[in-house]
């Protein structure tokens, strides 16, 4: 499963690490890339639910602005 996401919050590095930290520590992600240029985060895995997504990404500071169907 691969899912896209618009993301909104701070750009620099520190951040963006704590966001991948978060977002890779909930249950069935295998992998997540930030582009903090394009505002988007691609989370790769199985059966990880998209509330918990949020949840990770809330707690590093950022904001999930939608979800990208690409």
């Amino acid at each position: 499963m691969r899912k896209n996401y618009l993301i909104s919050g701070p750009s620099h590095e520190a951040a963006v690490d704590s966001l991948v930290d978060e977002v890779g520590a909930v249950v069935g992600t295998q992998g997540v890339d930030v582009d903090i240029s394009a505002n988007t985060m691609t989370v790769t895995g199985e059966n990880f639910a998209d509330q918990h997504i949020l949840d990770a990404a809330e707690a590093a500071g950022f904001r999930l602005v939608g979800d990208l169907a690409l």
